[in-house]
């Protein structure tokens, strides 16, 4: 079994900064693509950005030169979010593929106000 825990999520201005982690544990032998989702209130999931094992990288067209997703040692996941807006709160989700099988975590509240 594979464990996804994320933390870094918070409560940042308008402009702001945060720094989203997410640690794998458990039976790892090695994670395909990494990434992250988030999910606003009455919306539906959505993809933010992910990266695969050779650091191809792919972002929502919203987020693209704001957030900078990166990985380490192949179980760790990142995403750095910068000019927050309000629209990017959400409950942030880290997953991710091994053999063709989707590990979530549990999620991080992320919220963007004056």
């Amino acid at each position: 079994q594979v464990q996804l825990v994320e933390s870094g999520g918070g409560l940042v201005q308008p402009g702001g900064s945060l720094r989203l982690s997410c640690a794998a544990s458990g039976t790892i032998f090695s994670f395909n693509t990494m990434g992250w989702y988030r999910q606003a209130p009455g919306k539906q999931r959505e993809l933010v950005a992910e990266i695969t094992s050779d650091l191809r990288t792919n972002y929502a067209d919203s987020v693209k030169g704001r957030f900078t997703i990166s990985r380490m040692y192949g179980k760790t996941v990142y995403v750095q979010m910068n000019s927050l807006k309000p629209e990017d709160t959400a409950v942030y989700y880290c997953y991710a593929d091994q053999f063709g099988r989707n590990y979530w975590g549990q999620g991080t509240q992320v919220t963007v106000s004056s």
